[in-house]
């Protein structure tokens, strides 16, 4: 049966980095991540945009879902509610077998990621009182939880492995 992994976590908690380990690991998989659905310039919120958004996303999930040549499927987005994962999840078809896992980190260890981020330009410094706002949000979803404050990016992806196989 194929295998629906779905890691989630407040931004800079390194959701992408994790994703891409797990899915060099784990073969033959594919791996998408939902922030590339939001790439556009100018980045403009709104309803339609969002619905545009969880439009493109299901239907690549569901053509991976699809597709004979994937066993599994790993999908990162930050995801901070559970209606979230109902929408996405009631829009999907076929059997698979459903991994929800949020990384969780502590205050510091997610200001020392964001701060990475911004060293390398990838991310800037306003961004981290809206991640830590966020953080709570996580240890309450009905998901398993990875707290990567004091393990490598390849740990945590070990680690999900594991709960996978």
């Amino acid at each position: 049966m194929k295998k629906l992994i779905i890691i989630n976590g407040t931004m800079g908690v390194g959701k992408t980095t994790v994703s891409e380990i797990v899915s060099e690991k784990l073969e033959p998989s594919v791996f998408l991540d939902g922030d590339w659905c939001w790439k556009m310039n100018p980045w403009v919120f709104t309803e339609e945009n969002k619905n545009m958004v969880i439009d493109n996303i299901t239907h690549l999930l569901n053509a991976f879902l699809k597709n004979s040549g994937f066993h599994y499927i790993v999908f990162c987005w930050v995801i901070h509610q559970e209606q979230i994962f109902d929408d996405l999840l009631s829009r999907l078809s076929g059997d698979y077998e459903l991994h929800k896992i949020s990384l969780i980190c502590s205050e510091a260890a997610l200001r020392d990621h964001i701060m990475n981020d911004v060293e390398k330009g990838t991310r800037t410094i306003d961004s981290i009182e809206g991640s830590i706002a966020r953080m709570k949000l996580y240890k309450e979803m009905n998901t398993q939880k990875i707290d990567v404050s004091t393990i490598s990016a390849v740990q945590a992806a070990d680690q999900i492995v594991k709960l996978v196989k």
